[in-house]
């Protein structure tokens, strides 16, 4: 399988949840929202603008009035061709006019706005000037959870997402790991992500040995030995929405200890994701899976949260992590990854991306999480 196909969403889904930022602005006290181009633009609208750059584009989102796609004027009739466009009102902009004057008018002058976080510093400052009564909010902070409950047809892309890394780990373990690089396995990951329709490929964690105990280390140039254990952990976009995997395997016959390590991080995953239920709050599932790794003995060597949301990326609220009394919702989606990490020697994570359902959880990954010993 091979390429992607764009997410199965119509006009009237876009305007559905152009109207339901809104009105959670409004609940959030917000005078309105402003999006500049991103994943918060994408679940939107349905827009991509073909480059980003540092000619204006924003969407205005405020109660009680239409939705607004401020762009240039050049990539205009791109924008008109978004699914959503319908659903909004295009005003563009000509090279030598004020896009902040363009965008102020649509404003009421004052009052506190959600911005997207990835806006630019420029145009957050070009805003600012142009409108001093106004302050801004990121939308991380006013409206965290704007895209964390996914609904059926999400649910779907996401499952599909999950498959794919699924058989992208059953191939991968059939491959040659001792003698080859870590960015050769590496190679191989993101060659099997897009083998199996995933257009884009957000990251290929190979972490040999030593390597497996930093968290974030990718992929090196280390030659990957016969009694390595390894963290693989890997994903991106299939359809515009995210898988996120781990496995840890191990390269010949592992030690006691390394077996040891990785049936309590097993156990910790599995109490996470038991933990998953409707009401329960975020760090319950933080909770569960910590408490199994500290009681072990290696508290000190979980060294990250236990999760974080996904959707159309694969890193967004909600987050798996102490203090965070967020309650779960049906339709939330979320990795459950606890880990341990032991300095100079090797690392253990096993992750996989759950939906809260009526009942509890369900996963999206479903290959082993035992010990498998690869050659």
């Amino acid at each position: 399988m091979t390429g992607s196909t764009p997410p199965p969403f119509t006009a009237t889904d876009y305007r559905a949840r152009m109207e339901r930022a809104a009105r959670s602005a409004a609940d959030a006290g917000l005078a309105g929202l402003l999006v500049a181009p991103g994943p918060d633009m994408v679940w939107l609208t349905g827009y991509t603008p073909t480059a980003v750059t540092e000619r204006l584009t924003v969407l205005v989102l405020t109660p009680g009035h239409d939705p607004v796609l401020v762009v240039p004027t050049l990539e205009a009739p791109d924008a008109e061709h978004a699914t959503g466009a319908s659903a909004l009102t295009l005003r563009d902009w000509t090279d030598g006019k004020d896009p902040y004057a363009v965008t102020a008018a649509l404003l009421d002058g004052r009052g506190r706005f959600g911005i997207s976080d990835n806006t630019w510093a420029m145009h957050l400052l070009g805003l600012q000037k142009t409108l001093p009564d106004t302050s801004y909010a990121s939308l991380t902070d006013a409206l965290p959870m704007l895209r964390a409950v996914k609904d059926a047809a999400e649910l779907e892309l996401l499952a599909a997402a999950g498959a794919a890394a699924d058989a992208t780990f059953e191939e991968i373990r059939k491959v040659p790991f001792a003698g080859r690089r870590e960015s050769d396995v590496g190679h191989d990951l993101a060659d099997l992500l897009r083998r199996f329709g995933h257009s884009q490929v957000d990251f290929t964690i190979v972490g040999s040995g030593p390597n497996g105990a930093n968290p974030h280390h990718e992929v090196g140039d280390r030659v990957i030995q016969h009694g390595d254990m390894v963290v693989l952990d890997f994903g991106g976009l299939k359809d515009g929405y995210g898988s996120d995997t781990t496995r840890t395997v191990h390269v010949g016959e592992p030690t006691e200890e390394e077996r040891r390590v990785h049936d309590i991080v097993r156990t910790a995953q599995e109490a996470g994701f038991a933990a998953v239920r409707p009401g329960v709050a975020c760090q319950e599932v933080d909770r569960a899976a910590r408490a199994v790794i500290t009681d072990a003995g290696y508290g000190e060597y979980f060294i990250h949260r236990t999760g974080h949301g996904i959707g159309v990326t694969t890193h967004e609220p909600p987050y798996m992590i102490e203090g965070e009394e967020q309650p779960l919702v049906p339709g939330m989606c979320f990795s459950v990854e606890p880990g341990i990490y032991l300095p100079g020697r090797f690392g253990v994570r096993i992750e996989d991306i759950v939906t809260v359902t009526e009942e509890g959880g369900r996963r999206f990954n479903n290959t082993t999480r035992e010990m498998v010993v690869v050659g």
